[in-house]
This record gives C-alpha cells, structure tokens and sequence, in this order.
C-alpha cells in the first residue's frame, strides 16, 4: 500500500526498443518492419505489474505500433487505463514542418480513436521535442482536438529541453501543457521524472526528488517510462556511440525492481482523471 498521500501520474511511451531517437542514424525507417518487435510481450508485463498494484496508468502510444498490434492497444483500455497519443511514427517535433506535425498527430490520434472506440485527449512529444523554437506546435495539437500535452521537458540536456519554461501544468490557449515531473534545488531544476534518469540514479534518490515535490509543491508528479526498459534481454544495437550504449542500457535488469518499489511507495493514475476537468 503506497504511504504516500498525493496521487501522481504514471506514464508510458509505448514505443519498441528499435524506435529511440537515439537509434536513428544506425537503423533506418524502413528496417522498423524487419526488426523483432518486443513491445507486445513488454507491454503485457507492465499491464500485470499495474494489476497487482491496482494502478491505472496513462499510455502515450505511437500510432506505428497501434496499427500493427491493435490488441495491445484495446487491451490497455480494456484494464482500465488511458491510452494517449505518441504520434505517429516517432519523428521528433521539431524536426518536421507545422504540416508535417499536424499530418503525424492527427494520423495518430484518429488511428488511435477508431482502434479503441475511445477519444483521445493527451499527447507526448518523441523526446520532449517542443520547445522554444517550435511553439507552432502547440497550435497544432490544439486543432487536432488534443486537450493535453506532455511534451516540454523544463531542464537542460543535449538532445532536448526548455529551462525555463513552467516546471507544472499550465494553460497555452486552450491546450494544458503537463510537464514531465523536476525538482527545483540550487537555482536549477533536475530531472525527478523517471526514463533514463530514474535508471542511473539510486532508488532512493529518485523516490526521495518525488516526494520532496509532492510536498514543497503540493502537486502531483508526473512519471514515465518506457517498455523496452523492462526488458533487458533485448537486441544489442552495433555500432553505436558509447554514451548512447550507457544511456540506454544502463540498469536495464534493475528496471522492473525499481517500478514495482514505486508503485509500492506512492499512489498513482492517469493523466486525464489527475489533470482535466470531466467534460
């Protein structure tokens, strides 16, 4: 039973391990079908691990794997959790056009909706790819009838991320922005949200940032994760720079452990029932 009081939100970026932006120059699109996909066994591992905690989760999926695997996507739903949009082919914001992004979102977002017979309200950036130089795309999801995004990461890091943009949710036009969870320490914001992060950093660390949101800010964090991350038996990618071999492999054994503390030591939900108002 978790022993904290706030109830955060717990998110996954359904995407297989062969799709990482940081896999691009070395596996090319059109290999994406050739490759051995994992995410359907990785996914029913999460949703188990959810039922035992009696946790409902928000799952920002890409509309590349809903297509493919359309019972992985009708079974999220059907456990009671959300499913939101990842886009389509996890091309990064802000490396396509305004027509480009609003064709991908709104591809996604109808694939997702006629899969699953449920409206889709949120969307997450392939790599928090929105920031200063793309607030077009705000626009954008705001005319594909998105409600939310959780696409702007408030730190500094070498592929991604706006400073000093607000660290919780807040209004652009009518679409809320849900930012990935940082904890504000020495004039800085560091990351306390999970990923790669929550892998290289001691559990404690990690649980200890989480609470110290909850209770300085009073608001509730926001988490997430992907599948490939519970899963360390996955293909080796030759060929690629050491710190993306550090970055993505790291503590990939201690992942499933790590989650399963957390879903023990805070409570959890979805994005939508967490942040928007019941139409």
């Amino acid at each position: 039973m978790a022993v904290n009081v706030v109830r955060n939100a717990f998110t996954i970026d359904v995407e297989d391990y062969f799709q990482v932006s940081a896999f691009a120059p070395h596996i090319p699109r059109s290999e994406w079908p050739d490759r051995e996909c994992r995410v359907e066994r990785n996914v029913d591992c999460i949703l188990a691990m959810l039922d035992e905690h009696d946790t409902k989760a928000t799952f920002f999926t890409l509309g590349w794997v809903a297509e493919r695997y359309p019972n992985l996507v009708r079974s999220i739903v059907d456990n009671g959790h959300e499913v939101a949009s990842h886009g389509y082919g996890h091309e990064r914001a802000s490396d396509q056009t305004p027509e480009n992004f609003f064709s991908d979102i709104n591809l996604a977002k109808l694939l997702l909706e006629d899969i699953t017979g449920v409206k889709v309200s949120g969307y997450r950036a392939p790599s928090f790819s929105i920031g200063e130089k793309n607030l077009w795309a705000f626009e954008c999801l705001e005319r594909a009838g998105y409600r939310y995004s959780s696409s702007v990461y408030p730190i500094r890091h070498d592929h991604y991320g706006m400073p000093d943009a607000p660290r919780h949710a807040h209004q652009i036009g009518q679409l809320l922005e849900i930012p990935p969870t940082t904890l504000r320490l020495l004039s800085r914001n560091w990351p306390a949200s999970g990923g790669g992060y929550f892998r290289l950093m001691p559990y404690k660390l990690s649980s200890w940032m989480i609470r110290r949101v909850n209770e300085i800010d009073q608001l509730p964090a926001v988490f997430y994760f992907h599948p490939w991350e519970v899963d360390p038996g996955q293909p080796r990618i030759a060929g690629i720079s050491a710190k993306t071999r550090f970055r993505h492999y790291l503590n990939l054994h201690r992942m499933e452990l790590r989650l399963r503390c957390l879903l023990k030591d805070f409570s959890w939900g979805r994005m939508d029932e967490l942040f928007l108002e019941k139409p």
